[in-house]
């Protein structure tokens, strides 16, 4: 048996290294994938374009505007003489908010009494108009610490203080992620197209002539795939933290050990769509329906899971990306150790032991017909 399964990895590892296309899939595609989406998908802002209504015309609403743009967050883009141009700007996307500082802001602050600026912002991107108020809000709050006087603090004060991402970088939050989409949609497009390209190239008749039984095909078609898909994470990780200064706080060991278990569930998704599917477009368009656009919108990479409908919330408990979101953030941000992730370690195994019983049957069931 073992005879028979390491000649047919010997077969698919040879195919492989003939095949440029799939070299380039493994190895050039995951790491052009994560550069280009590592800095597309970007939650921060930077020189955030605001128009300038400044009705006070004081030495210190000058000195707030100062302090503001030296901050590299907002960006005067103009500056209006009243509050009609206001409209037109946001309209034309010339500015995405306008910051209005009333009238008496300098006389309000050297009686050390409260005094309010206002930002209007264009909603229409509403998750660009939620962190331009929060950045506009906590600088309010740096800069007016000092100026405060002491009688006029509240009896209780809120001094946040944020672990594991204190910057709050969003690539910090979004690589981890990203580098696990990318393992899903790369084990599972490849793993889909081998049992379908041997049936396509005619090779299959060759395999099912031979004395070998349906589980140490699919043990032998899985197998390189585990090698070089692991070799991939290794080098997704090592990308992330040197190009993207992505922190790896825990155990860079623990953490390829249980990308095993993730490549060995992914991998088993593949192999149950080629032993169904009779084309290799057939497998593609399998493995992206079924797993890697629910990978996107499911796993809570992007949108909490917890946001989802309740529905979509219990299927999301049957997408490994989910599982393994958790266990990658967990080690590379926060440095936890096994114990925190037995459970999902389990079902990543479970879930592709399962898969890949489905898988025999099914070529058991080739077999007959």
């Amino acid at each position: 048996m073992v005879q028979r399964i390491v000649a047919l990895m010997c077969k698919e590892f040879v195919h492989i290294r003939r095949d440029g296309r799939s070299l380039l899939i493994l190895f050039l595609m995951p790491l052009l994938m994560i550069l280009l989406y590592g800095y597309a998908i970007n939650f921060d802002i930077k020189e955030f374009k605001i128009g300038l209504l400044d009705q006070d015309a004081t030495s210190a609403s000058r000195m707030l505007v100062d302090k503001l743009t030296r901050s590299n967050y907002f960006k005067i883009a103009h500056t209006l003489s009243d509050r009609a141009e206001i409209e037109r700007l946001l309209k034309r996307r010339e500015v995405q908010a306008v910051l209005i500082i009333p009238r008496g802001y300098g006389k309000e602050l050297q009686r050390h009494a409260g005094s309010d600026i206002q930002l209007v912002v264009d909603g229409s991107n509403a998750n660009t108009a939620l962190i331009a108020g929060s950045y506009l809000q906590s600088f309010c709050v740096a800069y007016s610490a000092p100026l405060d006087d002491a009688s006029l603090q509240p009896a209780i004060g809120i001094r946040p203080r944020i672990l594991y991402n204190p910057d709050l970088k969003s690539t910090d939050f979004i690589v981890p992620g990203l580098s696990v989409v990318i393992m899903m949609m790369i084990c599972t497009l490849l793993t889909s197209l081998s049992i379908a390209r041997e049936r396509e190239s005619g090779t299959m008749e060759q395999i099912l002539v031979s004395p070998i039984h349906p589980l140490e095909i699919i043990i032998g078609k899985v197998a390189p795939y585990i090698l070089l898909a692991l070799l991939d994470a290794a080098s997704i990780i090592a990308f992330s933290v040197v190009l993207f200064q992505v922190p790896l706080r825990g155990s860079a060991l623990l953490l390829l050990l249980l990308s095993i278990c993730f490549i060995y569930a992914a991998l088993s998704i593949g192999v149950l769509i080629s032993s169904r599917a009779r084309s290799q477009q057939t497998a593609m368009i399998a493995a992206n329906v079924t797993f890697e656009l629910p990978s996107l919108l499911l796993s809570g990479f992007i949108y909490p899971i917890s946001s989802l409908p309740i529905v979509l919330q219990v299927v999301s408990h049957l997408i490994p990306t989910r599982h393994f979101i958790l266990i990658n953030r967990g080690i590379m941000l926060k440095g936890l150790d096994f114990s925190f992730f037995y459970t999902e370690t389990l079902f990543l195994l479970l879930f592709g032991s399962l898969l890949l019983a489905l898988s025999v049957l099914r070529f058991k069931t080739n077999l007959e017909e």
